[in-house]
């Protein structure tokens, strides 16, 4: 799709479907989403592939197809609350927010030595960022560099409107690593999007049986700075609540060079993703590649850590 238009589709999005009642946006929502299912174009395929490894060998096509049909809905649910999200009011989406273990994000913020919660694509993680600094708990993202660059500009608008910060991942006057670890070594907190890695050069890790390859920057900066390592989970409850689980923290183990530590720690944060990828695997929103021999070899670099 031509960038320009890209841009002016997701300028009207915000623009149109923000105004509407949220009933029938998300039925429109929903029909788009069984009109891509229908085709079956590149992105389903990627979807119910990836879908697949969660389920396992022993699902019959019917149940895989049903959950890639779920899955699209979600994903499109997740647009839809995007685009609505500007003119709901804190208070709702804090009130629609159903926790499991919270305690744990709290201490974490109590200790005051900074928390870094990482998270898959489940859900709607942009919900999730609005109730987390909505209840006190300003934090620090890091998004993907978008083209035109006026599209990156709306989704950080959009963001900071939220209660983020937003830093670029690429094109910064900073690496981020350095301004992430400054905030948390101020006490601050980190919500990263981490079961896919964008620099091809990430940790691999088994995840539902095979090889995939993750970013190592959340257990790295944990070990780096001695801050909290929380994976977060998210998925739908029902069609009018968000779900946020907070897992057991990823402690940096106490033996091994600074390498072998961050793949162990990223392991360990991945086995948690899967396990609630696993109780809800149609809210994960995963139309990449994410496996190894998924990859394409030619861009691939051998899993290192160089965070």
């Amino acid at each position: 799709m031509n960038a320009r238009l890209q841009d002016a589709i997701y300028a009207a999005g915000w623009r149109v479907v923000r105004g509407l009642p949220e009933p029938v946006a998300r039925r429109q929502f929903d029909a788009i989403a069984d009109a891509a299912w229908l085709r079956h174009g590149h992105s389903v395929q990627r979807l119910e592939s990836n879908l697949r490894r969660v389920l396992g060998p022993r699902a019959s096509t019917r149940e895989l197809r049903r959950t890639t049909h779920l899955g699209m809905r979600s994903y499109l649910r997740y647009w839809c609350e995007v685009f609505q999200m500007p003119r709901m009011r804190t208070a709702d989406l804090v009130a629609r927010t159903q926790t499991t273990d919270e305690w744990r994000l709290r201490d974490a913020v109590a200790a005051g030595r900074g928390m870094i919660l990482t998270l898959p694509h489940c859900g709607n993680w942009d919900q999730a960022g609005a109730w987390l600094a909505g209840t006190g708990v300003p934090f620090t993202t890091v998004a993907e560099r978008l083209e035109p660059e006026s599209l990156f500009d709306r989704f950080v608008a959009f963001r900071e409107s939220l209660g983020m910060e937003v830093i670029p991942l690429t094109g910064g006057e900073r690496a981020p690593y350095e301004i992430l670890a400054d905030r948390l070594r101020a006490g601050g907190a980190l919500c990263l999007l981490s079961d896919r890695d964008l620099t091809a050069t990430g940790v691999d890790v088994e995840f539902f049986g095979a090889t995939a390859r993750m970013p190592a920057g959340p257990a790295a900066l944990a070990h780096d700075t001695g801050a909290a390592l929380l994976p977060t989970t998210l998925h739908f409850p029902d069609r009018h609540t968000w779900g946020v689980r907070i897992h057991p923290q990823v402690e940096v183990p106490g033996d091994g060079d600074r390498a072998s530590k961050i793949r162990r720690m990223t392991q360990q944060a991945a086995d948690a993703f899967a396990a609630a990828i696993a109780e809800h695997p149609q809210d994960w929103h995963m139309l990449q590649r994410i496996w190894v021999d998924d990859l394409d070899p030619n861009r691939l670099a051998p899993s290192a850590v160089t965070v």
